[in-house]
């Protein structure tokens, strides 16, 4: 196994897990919070998409998908507060541009040489992620960073356990 099947492999792995999580959940359901001062799952859903985005752009300029406008602006920090259901997307129109977002990372990737991998990461993120590898390696990931904040809310919704 090399660097890029090791990183395609996570992101295989993040998105089966993460998807398999919201594979039984309706439009009002990503609407919870797993608890007090934690962001609701469309949030989240929005935050990964954009921020997929935003650092394959980092990495690989002109690479990531056009997100709808506003989108962005929509999940963004200061948005968090916000249980406007009006103001979010629903669950298929945020997994259908997830897997736009991951389909141009997995592209991306593929182009990638090993020294293209191996080189340092964008001076923004660097400190964070020193190669461009280590970028792609935190694209892969982000998804189950966020996965353990659904397994609170299907317990309370008592949907069945699935890992």
């Amino acid at each position: 196994m090399n660097a890029k099947d090791a990183i395609r492999y996570s992101m295989q792995l993040s998105d089966q897990v993460f998807k398999s999580y919201l594979s039984d959940f309706d439009d009002g359901e990503i609407m919870n919070r797993p608890g007090e001062g934690c962001n609701h799952i469309a949030w989240q859903l929005g935050h990964l998409i954009s921020s997929e985005v935003h650092l394959l752009q980092q990495a690989c300029p002109g690479q990531g998908i056009e997100l709808p406008d506003g989108f962005a602006e929509a999940h963004s920090k200061e948005q968090v507060g916000c249980d406007d259901q009006t103001k979010f997307h629903s669950l298929g129109e945020y997994l259908e541009l997830y897997d736009q977002a991951r389909a141009a990372s997995a592209k991306a990737l593929d182009a990638m040489s090993d020294d293209q991998l191996s080189a340092a990461g964008p001076e923004a993120m660097r400190e964070f992620c020193p190669t461009v590898g280590s970028l792609f390696t935190l694209i892969a990931t982000h998804p189950m960073m966020h996965a353990g904040q659904i397994v609170p809310i299907r317990r309370r919704l008592n949907k069945p356990i699935l890992f």
